[in-house]
Parts: C-alpha cells; structure tokens; sequence
C-alpha cells in the first residue's frame, strides 16, 4: 500500500502534515495528562480535607461536596485575573511564545505545591489554593494551546489535523489516569506534582519545536522556489495561515485586552453563539458534576471515594478515545461540525433524565462519564473548530473571554443554583437538578446549531445568512403541534355541530 493511501486511512492527514500533527497532539498529550493527574488528586484532597467536619459558615455548615460548590465560586475572581492576564499576554506574545509563558507560570506553580503540599495535614488556604490552581489548568493552558493551533491552521487543514491533536489529548488523559490509578498509593500528591512539573518542561520544548515547524511552513509558502522542498509547498500551503491569505495577523490593542475581548463577542452572532454553546455546556457540567460528587460522597468514604474517582476517571478516558479515535473526524466530515457539537448535549440529556429517575452510585457515574468522555474528544475538536475561520484577534482575545470568563460565569451561576437548591431541599436531592439541566440542554442545542451554520457560511460551504433557530424552532411547533392540534377541535367542532 502506497504512503498516500496510509495517510488517508489515517484520518486523511496528508503526509507533509503529519510533523506538525505530531507535535502538536504529542503537545496536548502531555497538557491533558498534567489535567488528568490534577484532577482527581485535587478533588480528593478537598473532599477528604472537610469529610470529617464538613465547612461551617455562619449558622450554615456545608457537606464536603457543598464546600466543594464554594471554591469554584472563587474560580471566577481567578479566572478574571486568568483572562485578563491571558488577554494580555496575547498583544505581546503568539503561538509558541504564548505557549512558553504559560508553561513557566505552571512549572513554578507545581514545584511550589510540591514543596507545600509535603506537609502531614495541609492546611485550609493550601487546599483552597491547590483546587484553584489545578482549575487553571483546564482553562489557562488549553486555551493557549488551541490559540496556539487555531492561528497555526487554515480551515481545510484543521479538519484534518483537529482529529489527531485531539486523539493525542485523550490519548494522554488515558495514560494520565491510567498511570495515576495504578502508583496512586506509592506516590504523595507533592511527588506527582514534581512529575506533573517534568511535563510542563517537555510542553514548553513541543512547542518551540512546533513553532519551528509553523515557521518554516510559512517561508516556504512565502518563497516556495527558494527551497529544495518546493514540490511540497502548494500542499503545505492549505497547513499554515499565510499574510496574502486576508487573516489579519495584528492583535487589536484599542484599550484593555480583556474589554477588546468582550467587545468581540458581542458584536459578532457568530461567536455569540459559541460564548450560548459554551456558557450552557458549564452550566449543565457543573451540575452534573454535584451530582457525581455529591452521589460519590455520600456512597463511598476514606480511601474507597479516592480508588472509585481514578476508576471512573480512567474509564472515562477509555471511552474518550473511542470516540477520538473511530467517530470524531468521520462525523465532522460527514455530517459537519454542528453535528459534532450536538453529540455532546444530547448525551447530557439522556443521561440527566436517566439519574432524574434512577438516582444511584452507578447512574451518577455514567452521567460522570457521557459528561468527560465526550467533552474532552468530539466536543473539544468540534468547539476548537469552529475558531479557525476567524481573525486572529477573535482566536486571542475573543477566544480567551470566552473560554475563561464565559466559562466560569456560567459554573457560578449553576453553583449558586445547586447550592440554594440543596440547602432547601436537602443535600441529598440533587436528582432535581436535572429540573435545571434538561431544559438546557435544549438550549444548547439551539446555539450548536446557529453555531454550525455560521461556520459553514464563513467556509463558503453554505449562502447566508443563516435562519433564527428560535423562529425555526417557533415554526416547527406551530407546523407540528399548533396546525394539527387546531384542525382536530375545528373537527370536533364540526361533529358537535
């Protein structure tokens, strides 16, 4: 079989993109295996570190899932600082520069817990500041990252090369939670921390590595006859954005970063749309995620609630490179992106009113897991998507608003809900929330596909402008329920008559 065939059944990546692919999704390997070792030692820590007492405030004293609702309150004042500090950044620093200052501000951060975390009993503040910080992950270096590849690729490449990146993403939570689950015991939190630092060090090389890489794609682009190589660089074109291409490469510096971001956003339905996908996703998530916690709490205690978390984490990650692996790319070429991004909600949904009427251990972590193994694989490669025909002001500022502020607005809101809910009805209710969450879902669904067929207009795949889906959705109910619903009294009408 030729190397072009190979590559073709290899996700259709071509065979002079496959280097910077490689780099790229070696990268997130490594950033998603940092997340997928943070993410359990810090919720554990936290649960376990109020198990016994729980957290008094005032007359109120909160289980240890419900003080977990309340450090992710402070999220958004870190996430603020985070923006506006990403945003920043942005107007001095592109691609892998980004990529290096960030790496720096985490090596700094894991070998300072490192050294807290050492002691016996941490304190309060030190597990407050742990959970914050391993947040940051999750928002902060992921969304360096995809600024870093989203001003990389040109659309039809990123269709192509979104799919690998992606797989090398779950492909390292796997191994993350896999090597987590099995040296959990022999390891202290601060030793992990110290290999969790190790990665932050081989992210920034991938980097510097890729923007290499990116670099040379655009001077041979530029001057293709000046290089030996020139029979690949109308092929290697389609990789990297060019200036000739009409994507403005000027960051806007008019004012505050973070205002230009917001700004951005709400001038433009499109990425209105992506900021109502994203916001109602963390909303519905956050939920779900009480739901786990508060389900695994109150089920499990000690050592058990830390061996069931890696469990259920590992087989999460299992599943998310499945579904990387054998259905992310063939649905987004098939079906398109908007069909990518309502996989994720439509699971949400089913398995809400699943744990809605079987509120059990094994519900919730199935609700756990339709929520990390799709987010995190077909949901995170389709959203990234839908940034590469945009402006490199938008994939910067825009971009960061977004995924940090929007984002961790949208978790406060559900924390505030999940909390005034359960404070009434009883922490161990927390089925209603799917009251809360089902409906959301259908939101969600509206905005993916606005969002979908915004991305097909600016590809040129589709004429504009693209149909209100409220009106659709308002056209639909009076076309199928109102319309035959009418003519059925108009008939009962008549044969009273």
């Amino acid at each position: 079989m030729n190397p072009p065939a190979v590559d073709r059944m290899l996700l259709g990546v071509r065979r002079e993109e496959w280097p910077l692919a490689i780099l790229l999704a070696a990268s997130f390997f490594l950033v998603i295996s940092s997340f997928w070792i943070l993410k359990p030692l810090k919720k554990a820590l936290f649960l376990l570190h109020y198990d016994a007492e729980g957290l008094a405030i005032g007359p109120l004293l909160w289980n240890a899932a419900q003080a977990e609702l309340l450090v992710k309150v402070l999220n958004l004042v870190v996430a603020a600082v985070a923006f506006a500090a990403l945003s920043a950044l942005a107007t001095r620093f592109r691609r892998e520069r980004l990529m290096l200052v960030v790496s720096g501000f985490f090596f700094v951060g894991y070998v300072g817990f490192a050294v807290v975390l050492r002691a016996p009993e941490p304190a309060s503040l030190a597990v407050w500041s742990f959970y914050l910080f391993g947040d940051l992950l999750a928002s902060v270096m992921v969304a360096a990252f995809f600024s870093f590849v989203n001003d990389s690729l040109r659309p039809e490449a990123a269709k192509r090369l979104l799919g690998p990146i992606g797989l090398g993403g779950v492909l390292g939570g796997l191994v993350g939670s896999s090597v987590l689950r099995l040296l959990l015991d022999r390891l202290s939190t601060a030793d992990w921390l110290v290999v969790t630092a190790g990665l932050a060090v081989g992210i920034a090389l991938l980097a510097i590595a890729a923007g290499r890489r990116v670099a040379a794609i655009d001077a041979r682009a530029e001057h293709p006859a000046a290089d030996a190589t020139a029979t690949n660089a109308e092929a290697e074109r389609e990789v990297v954005h060019a200036e000739e291409r009409g994507r403005p490469v000027e960051i806007e510096r008019g004012g505050s970063p973070a205002l230009a971001g917001a700004r951005l956003v709400l001038a433009s339905p499109y990425l209105l749309a992506i900021a109502t996908t994203v916001g109602v996703y963390e909303i519905v998530s956050t939920v779900v995620d009480f739901q786990f916690t508060t389900t695994v709490h109150t089920t499990l205690d000690g050592p058990a609630l830390g061996r069931h978390l890696a469990r259920v984490y590992l087989l999460t990650n299992v599943a998310s490179v499945a579904v990387q692996a054998f259905l992310t790319s063939l649905v987004m070429r098939r079906f398109g992106v908007g069909a990518a991004l309502a996989v994720l909600p439509v699971a949400l949904g089913l398995a809400s009113v699943g744990f809605l009427f079987v509120p059990t251990l094994a519900f919730a972590s199935l609700l756990s897991l339709a929520d990390n193994s799709l987010a995190y694989s077909i949901a995170q490669s389709s959203k990234e998507m839908l940034y590469v025909p945009t402006t490199t002001a938008e994939r910067y500022q825009a971009k960061a608003f977004i995924d940090v502020f929007v984002q961790r607005l949208a978790k406060v809101l559900a924390i505030g809900v999940s909390l005034a809910l359960t404070t009434w009805t009883g922490a161990d209710q927390v089925r209603w929330l799917g009251l809360l969450s089902i409906p959301l879902v259908g939101v969600s669904l509206l905005a993916v596909s606005r969002a979908g067929c915004d991305f097909r207009v600016r590809e040129h795949e589709i004429e504009g402008p693209c149909p209100n889906p409220l009106a659709e959705v308002r056209r639909w109910i009076g076309r199928r329920v109102l319309r035959p619903a009418t003519r059925r009294v108009g008939g009962l009408r008549t044969g009273d008559a």
